[in-house]
């Protein structure tokens, strides 16, 4: 189904996107893993060729820190130098509810990896995905979202940080640009759609403070009640490669279903601000 295409997976080491990844491979598209962490990249990639019998060109490590202007640039470059088309950018790697902390540019880190991160990413391989049209982008967002707000006096939290709301900001971020994105690629051969995983058992939650006493209980019930990585991986997988998206602009799913997401997430007035001030934080030219 996806026999001849180039995937490209953020943070395909591990939890859902190393479990989209596995998907893609076995559907045999070729996925470029961009990955912060190499060596485990590296690691992901060879229990993907045992777990899948693919063919070893099928899975490309790259190195690639979101929260590094360089380093994105860096890794676009190459990919436009080598790659003659993109049929998917899955914008997967997340930060989640990590204490404050600033990427090298200066960014609140889920602000600055979450979305400004994905923001350049996309703009810097869009050329190539509309020479490869018709081509996909796909955007990991959540429910989160709901919590969230935009304050444009406040982007980098500097005056007040709470994690849990930092994080359901940048996932807000990430609707806004889907929204904003969308109208830009209308006409394009360019789709591109946002999505939840739901409640996944990863290794994001590493920065959540479970006390000692409830590990146990939380444990159990995570395996109860939270989805596995490929479960969680469903609806990435769809939007990359379902024929039944192939013409959907601009929507959000979770369980490959599309949803109706709240008005704050669809303001085109505050998507298109949120787009402008992305674009000089990230230092695109006009």
């Amino acid at each position: 189904m996806m026999s001849g295409t180039t995937v490209i997976v953020t943070g395909a080491n591990s939890g859902i996107g190393r479990a989209t990844t596995a998907g893609i491979v076995k559907l045999g598209g070729r996925v470029i893993m961009a990955c912060r962490d190499v060596n485990s990249a590296e690691e992901a990639a060879r229990e993907i060729r045992q777990e899948t019998d693919a063919d070893s060109k099928l899975l490309v490590v790259k190195e690639l820190d979101l929260a590094s202007i360089s380093s994105i640039r860096t890794f676009c470059q190459g990919i436009m130098k080598e790659e003659p088309r993109l049929d998917v950018l899955i914008n997967n790697a997340g930060v989640y509810q990590c204490p404050y902390t600033k990427t090298e540019d200066g960014f609140e880190l889920q602000f600055g990896v979450n979305h400004l991160g994905h923001f350049l990413l996309t703009h810097l391989l869009l050329d190539l995905m509309k020479r490869s049209a018709p081509s996909r982008i796909v955007v990991v967002s959540s429910k989160l979202y709901k919590h969230g707000h935009i304050n444009f006096d406040d982007l980098n939290s500097e005056r007040n940080y709470d994690k849990a709301f930092a994080y359901s900001c940048s996932k807000l971020a990430n609707l806004l640009f889907t929204c904003e994105l969308a109208q830009r690629l209308e006409g394009s051969g360019v789709t591109v759609n946002a999505l939840s995983p739901g409640i996944v058992r990863t290794n994001l939650g590493r920065h959540v403070h479970v006390p000692v006493v409830a590990k146990p209980l939380f444990n159990l019930l995570s395996w109860g009640l939270f989805k596995s990585p490929e479960q969680g991986a469903q609806t990435s997988l769809y939007l990359a490669c379902s024929p039944d998206v192939q013409d959907v602009q601009g929507k959000f799913f979770s369980d490959c279903q599309p949803q109706v997401l709240l008005d704050k997430a669809t303001n085109c007035e505050v998507a298109s601000k949120l787009w402008d001030i992305s674009e000089v934080l990230v230092g695109i030219l006009k």
